[in-house]
């Protein structure tokens, strides 16, 4: 047994862990393999957890090439206001602040807003000072130069400028975003549990479904033991 508290054999926990790392929900799963509605949820929720808490834990400071840039996550109208929520900028959706490593990986954070203070707190946490950040040309990201940041180059979005040539662009965070809404949608938006749905694309992002099952096995062998 995986655990002695388990009440499933590791065979049922593994064709779980199958479904999960393919993306399949909740509800089909239990379909697909017969085993109770709950029992599921509750792996799932497991699932999650041990990956929220191992992103962390793996998280390594961020050198050579890195793309910043937010998004923001919600419905498109909430009970009590009028109108459609505006997006980006200025919204009242749920604010997300992302960091993209050339041919590694994402780190994001949610956070209370994209001002200047917020995201370069961030930056200077987790990005080391010799690395090449790229951006948009959001002022939150104004004076990265003056905080030691040297080599830091922008698209201006505002004038549908995406690509300056030579590598200056922010397509790779923009694809993450992208590949996080998509996911998403399939789970209504994620009204509950949005922190650690945030980290577990993380975990996903550019990664094969048989690559997240034999590492996702290993996590839960280290969160539960």
């Amino acid at each position: 047994m995986l655990v002695n508290k388990a009440k499933i054999s590791d065979y049922k926990i593994k064709k779980i862990i199958k479904h999960f790392c393919h993306d399949i929900t909740a509800d089909k799963t239990a379909g697909l393999t017969g085993m109770n509605r709950n029992t599921i949820n509750h792996w799932y929720l497991v699932f999650r957890k041990a990956i929220y808490a191992w992103q962390h834990r793996e998280f390594e400071q961020i050198f050579g090439e890195a793309e910043v840039d937010e998004s923001y996550f919600g419905a498109k109208r909430i009970r009590g206001f009028r109108g459609k929520l505006k997006r980006g900028r200025g919204t009242l959706k749920q604010p997300v602040f992302g960091i993209f490593k050339r041919n590694g990986r994402v780190y994001t954070e949610i956070v209370p807003n994209c001002k200047k203070a917020v995201l370069q707190a961030i930056i200077k946490g987790k990005v080391d000072s010799s690395t090449i950040i790229y951006s948009d040309k959001w002022r939150g990201y104004d004076g990265l130069v003056d905080v030691g940041y040297n080599r830091h180059f922008r698209v201006n979005h505002g004038k549908n400028e995406f690509s300056k040539g030579r590598g200056i662009h922010i397509n790779g965070i923009e694809n993450f975003w992208s590949f996080t809404k998509r996911r998403l949608a399939k789970f209504n938006g994620v009204k509950r549990y949005f922190d650690l749905h945030l980290k577990e694309s993380e975990w996903r992002y550019s990664r094969e479904a048989d690559d997240l099952e034999r590492e996702l096995w290993h996590i839960i062998k280290w969160y539960l033991n």
